[in-house]
């Protein structure tokens, strides 16, 4: 019964811990400035980026409990607690990166020429029904059909 209450304590700590390792941001920074107001202008071109992947921490928390299982079938003993810990971290390390290979984020950039001569490169996620040509604004650092 202590050996039992020992494993779900490691794998709750593994699992904390390992939760830890997702990336949570909403939004990436790719360098490019973002408008404070209003711009008018037009698309010049849209050329599909990959964004950074992303994970949730759900392939961590997966991976760790399938790796503490797998830990859990070998040795005996004080051997058997060690081989859970290490297949738990190693789960979570491999489950967090077999999900973040799933997930690429597809942006778009958006290269608007506005009404003043400038240029401007804006990335977001989706395009909607914009295309070379289209007359826009871009505001908060977004690109809407004007």
């Amino acid at each position: 019964m202590k050996s039992n209450a020992t494993l779900a304590a490691l794998m709750l700590a593994a699992t904390a811990v390992l939760s830890g390792c997702a990336n949570t941001s909403p939004s990436q920074n790719y360098g490019y400035s973002q408008p404070e107001s209003a711009s008018y202008g037009t698309i010049d071109s849209i050329q599909a980026v990959q964004g950074a992947s992303q994970t949730s921490g759900a392939g961590a928390v997966v991976g760790g409990i399938a790796g503490a299982l797998l830990g859990n079938t070998i040795g005996s003993g004080s051997g058997r607690t060690a081989a859970t810990v290490a297949g738990a971290v190693a789960g979570g390390v491999v489950g967090n990166q077999v999900e973040g290979r799933q997930q690429h984020a597809q942006n778009y950039q958006i290269n608007v020429r506005l009404d003043n001569g400038q240029f401007r490169s804006v990335v977001q996620d989706s395009i909607y029904d914009l295309n070379p040509g289209n007359r826009v604004r871009v505001i908060d650092g977004r690109v809407y059909r004007y």
